[in-house]
């Protein structure tokens, strides 16, 4: 029901085994960044992000946690640790300014029990973030499979979507861009694109950016209707 199928392919994203065959192989391939390079992340993360911020980046892809420690020795404000998501009780509450997933969420949702360990990793960002802390996620998911799972009262997070078209997206001949990938996308009351939305790149890449609310929400002001299965699906 909530498991994105549509990014998951054939290869089994949510399992250990698979990452650490895949690192295995391409350890002689030199160094790349899933999803975005961060020329392209850039400008939402000096927007949102402050220099002085305490950040947490979970999941650190290919940048394996032995090499970057040892990369970066000398830089002692970097540290490099190995934990579940799901639970992150190493840090007390209200630990960082900003989170950074760029992918990790998405390999969970690739994984068995995927609404469950989703639900959990968010619960403890959402823990582990400050008031007016905020959560960063790049993602493949589109509204329809990630606003369910992100889009929740407990969390308590105003959320703001940018859509980036994937590295190396040419426009075809003639056409121009409506609208600059920079400015957040409008979207409906239920959290998801305009049904007169197109995307300009098929395999776009979704940024939502998700600022905790100092100020409780009022839940009796909430609608519980939840979407239904076809909302959910891509």
């Amino acid at each position: 029901m909530f498991r994105d199928v549509s990014a998951c392919n054939t290869y089994n994203y949510g399992d250990a085994l698979y990452w650490d065959a895949r690192y295995i192989q391409e350890a002689n391939c030199g160094s790349f960044d899933w999803y975005q390079r961060y020329s392209a992340l850039r400008p939402f993360i000096r927007k949102y992000i402050s220099p002085s911020s305490r950040v947490l980046m979970v999941g650190c892809g290919n940048a394996a946690i032995e090499m970057m420690r040892k990369k970066y020795e000398d830089v002692p404000q970097l540290k490099y640790m190995q934990m579940d998501v799901r639970d992150m009780s190493f840090f007390p509450d209200d630990s960082f300014d900003s989170v950074i997933d760029k992918g990790t969420l998405d390999s969970l949702m690739c994984g068995t029990d995927a609404p469950i360990s989703a639900s959990q990793m968010l619960g403890e960002v959402s823990r582990l973030l400050k008031p007016g802390g905020l959560y960063m996620l790049i993602t493949y998911g589109d509204p329809t499979v990630r606003m369910p799972h992100i889009h929740q009262p407990v969390y308590n997070w105003k959320i703001e979507l940018y859509i980036i078209p994937r590295p190396g997206f040419q426009r075809p001949a003639g056409s121009t861009a409506s609208r600059s990938h920079l400015e957040p996308v409008p979207l409906t009351e239920k959290g998801l694109l305009p049904a007169d939305y197109v995307l300009e790149d098929p395999d776009s890449h979704f940024i939502y950016v998700c600022k905790k609310i100092d100020e409780p929400i009022d839940l009796s002001d909430i609608s519980t209707n939840p979407l239904t299965d076809g909302e959910m699906q891509r």
